[in-house]
């Protein structure tokens, strides 16, 4: 997996870290992308039928990943304090050293998943920005992610822990098992599923 910043524009500039941009086909060039439902940034893509790509380096910090993963485009401006140059499009890509190039990208066709949009793009520019290696999942969680201990319970109520962005879910603040959420919950941070959680003693 690559990991990347998905980014659109419709009253606002606004982002999100995904890792499911791949491209479908070459003639023309076309893109996939999917983005969960529940994402601000899925709900401006409908809208605008437009966005960008932007490939993460191995320079990219974890701070970037706070600022475009852990926070929702709903509540805050993810771009305040945070300079970005803008494609033809006029929709904000992420430039080096943080990313190592960018794809625009136009809608062409959205197909609903269960909790995904997957949408087919066809792409309209796109550019090298860097030769700095792109970050992938294994570098991120090796390189990029703080190490942390694992949480304990001080009740003795089981800790589950999402690999993706570190959020706790502990049975005995949250009074609900986690085994019995419902099959579509997902972590309020990252929005990523059940199954990227693992249980910590």
């Amino acid at each position: 997996y690559g990991l990347f910043v998905l980014t659109a524009n419709t009253s606002k500039q606004n982002g999100c870290i995904v890792n499911t941009a791949i491209q479908v086909t070459s003639e023309p060039y076309q893109i996939s992308v999917a983005v969960n439902k529940n994402n601000y940034t899925a709900k401006m893509i409908l809208e605008s039928k437009e966005f960008n790509v932007s490939v993460l380096s191995q320079n990219a910090k974890f701070d970037v990943f706070t600022r475009f993963g852990f926070q929702s485009g709903k509540d805050v401006d993810k771009f305040d304090g945070f300079s970005c140059p803008k494609a033809s499009n006029g929709i904000n890509y992420i430039d080096a050293p943080i990313a190592n190039a960018y794809i625009s990208a136009k809608v062409v066709n959205v197909v609903e998943l269960s909790t995904h949009y997957l949408f087919i793009a066809e792409v309209t520019e796109a550019k090298v920005l860097s030769d700095v290696p792109s970050a992938t999942y294994e570098y991120y969680f090796a390189n990029i992610k703080p190490k942390k201990e694992a949480p304990k319970s001080t009740t003795g109520k089981k800790v589950y822990v999402c690999q993706i962005c570190g959020y706790e879910y502990d049975e005995s603040v949250e009074k609900v098992p986690f085994d019995e959420l419902p099959s579509d919950w997902t972590c309020p941070l990252c929005t990523h599923p059940k199954s990227d959680f693992e249980l910590r003693a």
